[in-house]
């Protein structure tokens, strides 16, 4: 029996709402190198006139990159696109859908969503989709933590509350996606690709369908400390609530805004933990898949 290469997702939002162009389309094809590199083949994931694709070529990535209105697609959205023909990229809720279909057992991303921070004591919390997903869809998923512009112990709570372990990767504290450092805890530190496969497939057998969330560090070099960071989250959160934005359009708002606070220092930033993430979740779905050689041998 042949055993495919094994397969890693991406999703698409980085491409259509979280970088400008050209960072989009080369850090697309710079992710999609590296899993390859590391002995997997990527599948990002997107609709494009309607369809739902799990894996892209490289001239439908640069039609993506280069969609001047493409849309944001998470599970909700689904059947919408199936019905109006139209280009989107899917969130981390919308890509965990898609793999949940497919297959695909190991995810890719830069940053979770989660519970958003509250302006001003008054305004509700704003949850993302992407926790009741991780609650519900049994997978690895690399990240870097949460994006730092939400409010991480509640996102942690969320998560704990829905039995979503979150592992460290090398570290005992949550990263803050900018940021190696939160002073928040992990559910538990592992330190190889191999202790990750090991610890998903005993979450499992548990009977708990939840995913396992693999926090990621970036690398030391790219870090910003998160006492130089909260300042430039904390004026791009307060400029979105006088400018009166919300629900999808908040992300990449402070995404860029923080990227011009910051000189483009967090755009660096954010590039190398996307980059440090495909590699390590190509490493863990080798290792999975291995394991699923093993087994049928």
């Amino acid at each position: 029996m042949t055993i495919p290469l094994p397969i890693v997702a991406l999703e698409s939002t980085v491409l259509t709402h979280g970088l400008p162009r050209p960072q989009n389309l080369g850090l697309a094809r710079d992710m999609e190198r590296a899993v390859r590199e590391e002995g997997a083949t990527p599948a990002t994931i997107a609709f494009l006139d309607s369809y739902l694709h799990v894996g892209l070529t490289d001239a439908e990535l640069e039609r993506l990159a280069n969609d001047p209105e493409p849309y944001k697609v998470g599970p909700r959205d689904f059947a919408t696109f199936w019905i109006y023909e139209a280009n989107g990229g899917t969130t981390v809720a919308g890509t965990m859908l898609a793999c949940k279909h497919a297959g695909i057992k190991v995810f890719a991303t830069g940053g979770i969503g989660g519970v958003h921070r509250g302006v001003g004591g008054a305004t509700p919390y704003d949850i993302s989709a992407d926790l009741q997903t991780l609650a519900t869809i049994p997978m690895i998923v690399v990240c870097a933590g949460a994006k730092a512009i939400l409010d991480l112990p509640a996102t942690l709570e969320y998560l704990e509350t829905m039995s979503v372990p979150v592992v460290g990767y090398g570290t005992d504290e949550f990263p803050a996606f900018f940021s190696r450092d939160s002073g928040l805890n992990v559910s538990i530190n592992l330190d190889t690709p191999e202790d990750v496969v090991t610890f998903a497939k005993a979450h499992w057998e548990t009977g708990l369908q939840s995913a396992v969330l693999v926090a990621n560090p970036l690398p030391k070099e790219e870090a910003i400390p998160s006492s130089e960071m909260e300042p430039f989250i904390e004026k791009a959160n307060k400029e979105a609530h006088e400018k009166g934005i919300h629900g999808q359009e908040v992300t990449p708002f402070l995404l860029k805004r923080i990227t011009e606070l910051t000189q483009g220092k967090s755009m660096r930033a954010n590039l190398s933990l996307l980059l440090n993430n495909a590699r390590l979740a190509a490493q863990i779905a080798r290792v999975l898949r291995n394991t699923e050689k093993r087994h049928l041998g």
